[in-house]
């Protein structure tokens, strides 16, 4: 399993139960074939530009072991899910 670290921005009229809900769905969802080993709330934050009328939004970092195979299908969750408006996928590297 390799080492990813993942980090979505939701939009800001997203509720606190809303982002709550959110966070566990998408820890559940890499759990059931990788393993979370951190998820980090960095709250509310500037965008450095405007997303489809958000000027700011909620990051959260995901950091996780997963098999390859798992990101394609967490993409496709991110991409079809309305409260999120950007997200990277990244592998990092061993340390």
């Amino acid at each position: 399993m390799n080492k990813y670290e993942s980090i979505i921005i939701i939009g800001q009229n997203v509720e606190e139960e809303g982002i709550k809900a959110l966070i566990t769905r998408y820890t559940d969802l890499i759990n059931t074939e990788g393993k979370v080993s951190n998820v980090n709330e960095m709250g509310n934050r500037k965008l450095a530009y405007e997303i489809g009328k958000n000027k700011e939004g909620y990051y959260v970092v995901f950091e996780f072991e997963a098999k390859p195979e798992l990101i394609t299908e967490l993409e496709r969750n991110y991409r079809i899910t309305d409260e999120i408006i950007k997200f990277i996928v990244v592998r990092k590297d061993e340390e």
